[in-house]
């Protein structure tokens, strides 16, 4: 499928949320639209590979036969499902029933069955229970389907599901589907609903072109990036990973067998569970990933409390867009926090730095940090700025990134992001200035391909150009009190344009020649019609 085939199918999807949510607010809808894909990939890909396993022995349906292949197998084959099951989860990691299947359910909304809704919810506990080998519990605690905002009672609700699957089938019926492009789809539908949902969306989505450069940064090599991209990553770590779509984005540059595991935190419930359905339908395994529903700055995941150091998780890569400028309550005990006892507690005001502290925790030695910070964290006082200090005084700060303004749905402010390592190599900080690189947009602005690889391909090569990128000495950095601001070490004046007065002189002295010769012939005309010369009264 094209690049213009998918985004007409995630139009199409929008098109259908749009008009099927009625009086739901686009939040809540967007829950019930982004579970139905999922559910319709978990079945595609499960009859793709089952229709493989079984070979010649998978079902032809004869014509006007309208249930699903699985179906017409486990009706014939009741002795073999235990078999065939077992296999089944060795080979893709889960199951699905046949009558939880994407199309034994749109048959019942083509029909306006009145079970739809019972077998729905049937299907949404068995694929969060029983389909795979680690269980999902609350996979879809978020779609409730005896809200009223579907409907006054149960036949109103079923409708209305009943039109929503419908549609939504319908829609997906015009396109050739495969999991590429439904995880595509998916992806452009949480950035839809993103956009159309304000401030929230900062919270649970970070626009692929900024997650792009994150991931194109801590794939490279951590010590030398100029060799190259890494050929592997045992782990990474989104701490604050919202939908995802970064550890994604990672994942896709690494391909699909380039990451050990994967790594994430969320403590929106809801956005946690689309974290876990994204990673699903982007064709990652159970086995290969971990999403903790949890708040990171209480680091209560009993995974990364281990106090055992030679048992303590550790990072090749470490990504986040955490939320920015977060009020927090740090206590006293937090003052002897693993993470923070060497560094000191940032300010309630702005738990910037204790985020970013937390992920700096669990990097490995020779690992690599991207986060993305508001630009106050580059030059605040106070609390920030002992622990700025620290860093730079530690060499641990590798890069500075500035970023155009309104790039992202929740806040039009300028950004930065903030490369950070345990082992640096180069006794300097690289200061990047992109942000008069960018496409201008209606509602946020843009980076373009060439914007993204420049900024990828300047902290590789540590390339330096005017106005652009400088590499700065830590001695610069002391003399400026260990203050980051960007303009501080990177000009943004446009310099005046210099005036060649020699030049100039010359050609206005050429000017008067012309104006005395054309005047001298003007006059010679007008003299032969005797009328008065010019420059005479």
């Amino acid at each position: 499928m094209t690049e213009i085939d998918q985004k007409q199918l995630g139009n199409t999807l929008w098109g259908i949320a749009d008009q099927l949510r009625g009086a739901m607010n686009a939040d809540d809808f967007r829950d019930y639209m982004l579970s139905f894909l999922f559910l319709r990939y978990l079945s595609d890909n499960y009859e793709m590979a089952a229709a493989k396993e079984l070979g010649p022995d998978y079902p032809r349906l004869e014509a006007g036969d309208r249930r699903t292949p699985l179906a017409l197998w486990y009706a014939n084959n009741p002795e073999d499902i235990d078999a065939f099951e077992t296999q089944m989860r060795r080979k893709i990691h889960y199951v699905v029933r046949p009558e939880y299947l994407w199309g034994s359910i749109s048959e019942l909304a083509r029909t306006q069955n009145a079970e739809l809704l019972h077998k729905l919810q049937k299907g949404f506990d068995y694929i969060e229970n029983e389909s795979f080998a680690s269980t999902f519990n609350g996979l879809f605690s978020e779609i409730n389907l005896n809200s009223e905002k579907l409907g006054k009672d149960y036949s109103a609700r079923n409708q209305q599901l009943c039109t929503v699957i419908q549609a939504i089938a319908a829609g997906l019926s015009q396109f050739s589907t495969n999991q590429d492009v439904l995880g595509d789809a998916y992806e452009y539908l949480i950035g839809q609903f993103a956009a159309g949902s304000g401030k929230k969306a900062g919270e649970f989505y970070t626009p692929q072109q900024i997650s792009s450069i994150l991931s194109g940064i801590v794939t490279l090599d951590s010590q030398d990036p100029a060799t190259g991209k890494k050929k592997q990553l045992d782990s990474v770590l989104d701490f604050a990973c919202g939908s995802g779509s970064l550890l994604l984005n990672v994942r896709h540059r690494m391909g699909a067998h380039g990451i050990g595991k994967i790594y994430g935190q969320e403590k929106n419930i809801t956005t946690y569970n689309l974290a876990r359905m994204n990673m699903l339908l982007h064709g990652v395994k159970d086995s290969e990933f971990e999403i903790y529903h949890g708040d990171t700055l209480a680091n209560d995941w009993d995974y990364l409390r281990e106090t055992n150091p030679a048992k303590a998780p550790q990072f090749d890569a470490v990504v986040a867009n955490p939320p920015f400028s977060y009020r927090w309550e740090p206590n006293s005990a937090l003052s002897e926090d693993m993470r923070f006892k060497n560094y000191g507690l940032a300010p309630k005001s702005a738990a910037d730095f204790a985020f970013l502290l937390h992920g700096f925790h669990f990097l490995k030695p020779e690992g690599v940090m991207a986060i993305i910070l508001p630009h106050g964290v580059l030059f605040r006082g106070g609390a920030e700025e002992r622990i700025r200090t620290k860093l730079l005084k530690d060499g641990n700060i590798d890069t500075v990134i500035g970023l155009p303004a309104n790039l992202f749905f929740s806040t039009g402010i300028p950004v930065c992001i903030l490369v950070l390592k345990k082992c640096k190599k180069p006794d300097d900080v690289l200061f990047i200035n992109a942000a008069e690189h960018f496409e201008k947009g209606k509602r946020q602005n843009r980076l373009r391909p060439e914007d993204i690889d420049k900024i990828i391909e300047t902290y590789q090569y540590r390339r330096e150009e005017e106005r652009y990128a400088r590499r700065v000495p830590m001695t610069e950095i002391a003399d400026n009190d260990y203050n980051l601001n960007i303009s501080r070490y990177i000009s943004t004046a446009t310099p005046e344009e210099k005036i060649d007065l020699q030049a100039v002189h010359q050609q206005l002295a050429t000017l008067e020649d012309q104006i005395a010769e054309a005047t001298q012939r003007h006059n010679a005309f007008l003299q032969e019609l005797g009328l008065p010369l010019l420059g005479t009264r």
